[in-house]
Order: C-alpha cells, then sequence, then structure tokens
C-alpha cells in the first residue's frame, strides 16, 4: 500500500532538519571583561625591635642562675641599695634569669655636648707660655736655635761608672759635657725576692692612695688566685678578732651571698670594697663608718668547714690579690 504525501508531514520533516543543523553550529568563545590588575597590597614594614639596653655594656648586666641583688652588687662593687633604686626593685628578692639590671648610676650614660661656641666678640689669642719673650729668647742659640744641650744621662751605681764621671770632670775644660747622675749606692748587689715584693707592694698601695692592714692575725690557709680563690683565707680561734682594714662605710651586712655566711663589706676611697666572710658574730651595722682597725666582727666558720676570716679587696668590683696591698709582715 502506497503511502500519500501530506503536505503537513513534509513542514514537519524541514524543520527538525533545521534545528539539526543549527545545533551542530560551533559555539562562539565567552566574551570575558577585562578589567586593570589591582594594586598589590602594602604590606606594613616589620617593626625593628632595638635590642636590650646595655645588655653587652658595662652599664647593664644580666642577671644568671644563681645571682642574687646582693652578689651582683658585690661584683660591680656598689651598694645592693643603689642597684634595687636604678631598677625600681621593691623586692630586692624578686629577679629573675635574664632580667638586666642597670649597675651603674644612671647619670653616666649622659655625655658631653662638644661643640662650637656661640657668642658675640672677637677671640684674643695668646702664647702657651705664659713666660715673657724676653726670658724666652735667653734660651735660644744665637742661630735661632732652642737649646737642647746639655743632655743629662743617669747611670746605676758601679765603680767603673764613678772613675769615668770623675775622669771626665777632670778634662772637660770649658766644653758643655752632658750632666751625668749616679744612682745612691745599693745597700747589697742583688736585693733578695720578698724585697722586692715588699717594695712593689709599697708602690702600688702608694700610687692608689690608700693603706690597708691586716684584718685578723693567723696563718695564712689558701691565697689569691682566681677564679678559685678571690681572696686570702686567714686561719684562727672562733672569737677572734676581725677588724676594719681601712677606714670606709659598711654597705652590706648580712648572709645573702652564697658561700660567704655572715659577711660584712666596707666601701672606702679610690673605689676600693673590702670583704670579710664566715663570721661568728657581727659587731658593726650598715651604713656605719668604721676606722682602720676598728673591730668590727668576731671570727666564726658560718658556711666554712673550719674557722677562718675570707679578706678579699676589690677595686671597681674586681678582685685583686691583697697581699699587693697589706703590709709585708702580717700579724702572728
Amino acid at each position: 500500500m502506497l503511502w500519500k504525501f501530506h503536505p503537513a508531514f513534509a513542514v514537519a520533516c524541514i524543520l527538525a532538519a533545521l534545528l539539526s543543523g543549527c545545533a551542530s553550529r560551533p559555539t562562539s568563545a565567552p566574551v570575558v571583561e577585562r578589567r586593570p590588575a589591582p594594586a598589590p597590597i602594602a604590606t606594613p614594614p616589620v617593626a625593628q625591635v632595638a635590642p636590650v639596653p646595655g645588655a653587652a655594656s658595662a652599664e647593664f648586666y644580666r642577671v644568671r642562675r644563681g645571682d642574687t641583688l646582693y652578689s651582683i652588687a658585690l661584683d660591680h662593687g656598689v651598694d645592693h641599695r643603689d642597684v634595687a633604686k636604678w631598677n625600681t626593685l621593691d623586692n630586692p628578692g624578686r629577679i629573675q634569669v635574664g632580667q638586666v639590671l642597670r649597675v651603674t648610676p644612671p647619670d653616666a650614660e649622659q655625655s658631653v655636648q662638644v661643640g662650637a661656641a656661640r657668642g658675640s666678640g672677637s677671640v684674643a689669642s695668646r702664647p702657651l707660655d705664659p713666660r715673657s719673650a724676653e726670658a724666652r729668647s735667653q734660651e735660644m742659640q744665637p742661630s735661632g736655635t732652642t737649646k737642647t744641650e746639655p743632655k743629662a744621662l743617669r747611670l746605676p751605681y758601679s765603680s767603673e761608672n764613678v772613675a769615668m764621671l770623675q775622669k771626665r770632670e777632670a778634662g772637660a775644660g770649658t766644653t758643655a759635657a752632658p750632666t751625668t747622675r749616679i744612682d745612691p749606692k745599693p745597700d747589697s748587689a742583688a736585693q733578695s725576692a720578698p724585697q722586692v715584693a715588699t717594695k712593689l707592694a709599697a708602690d702600688v698601695r702608694e700610687a692608689d692612695g690608700i693603706e690597708f692592714v691586716w684584718p685578723a692575725r693567723g696563718k695564712r690557709l689558701a691565697g689569691f688566685l682566681e677564679p678559685t680563690s678571690k681572696g686570702l683565707d686567714i686561719g684562727g680561734k672562733p672569737g677572734d678578732p676581725v677588724v676594719a682594714a681601712a677606714a670606709g662605710r659598711v654597705i652590706y651586712v648580712g648572709s645573702g651571698i652564697r658561700g660567704y655566711g655572715k659577711l660584712i663589706v666596707i666601701k672606702h676611697d679610690n673605689n676600693f670594697n673590702s670583704v670579710y666572710g664566715h663570721n661568728r658574730e657581727i659587731l658593726v651595722k650598715q651604713d656605719q663608718s668604721v676606722t682602720r682597725g676598728q673591730k668590727i666582727a668576731e671570727l666564726g666558720d658560718t658556711d666554712s668547714d673550719v674557722p677562718k676570716l675570707h679578706f678579699e679587696i676589690r677595686k671597681s668590683g674586681k678582685p685583686v690579690d691583697p697581699v699587693k696591698y697589706l703590709p709585708a709582715d702580717p700579724p702572728s
């Protein structure tokens, strides 16, 4: 049976072909709106942390394990109350490891400003030599040069040098000979080692302008040998007198420094401190002024296995050998 071609069917077939052709066409690329790139976000600069003030300078000290305010003050030759005041410490026992403490007065940080002087008026110039020009001209040779002769020579005492000097003086005539000085004849040809040590100790005491005396009578048990021994150990019997080695002011009394027992620290002139440890009884008070040779304590064995006095001399907080500052003959 033959199908009859219907016009409506033909129209439907044409529409289907058109739709399938449109679906097979490639799609166009999506349109993207281009915008300018955003400006980079500015990051704030990292704050530079300032170093801890004076962590490596002489004005400050960083607390280490085992330190106390008293030991820090002793090592720097200052009063522990001053250290507490400079660092606004209400409780001297509350310091922490790593804490930085000022150990010098705040005024020590002030520097002197050097600059050109300002002001009106003229500047007067004067010669450095205050003598008159006439007096200075008398020291000039006719040629205008300054006198440099005769020269003085210093020779050690010996028979040969004396003979040479006498011969030179006899044949000098009118010629200006150098002035020669012979040192006085020594008492012996060679001085012994103890004599030399005694003279050196006397020179040290004279240079520092302070005289110490032995603080106790007894046998010397140990000498100065840093870092193991920062002073002298002087043996004795419990109750033996301990005297101030020099005049000064007591800046510490107590037992707050490990290894010293009952301790006294005296401040002297020229940045000197003296230290007296292991006492049985303390007879002075803090801030008390003492004289050289005054009894300040009784020898004992606090924080020690034997009765003894541990004695130190410190200059600007640094231990020095007390023998260099004490008389040659210790009391017996």
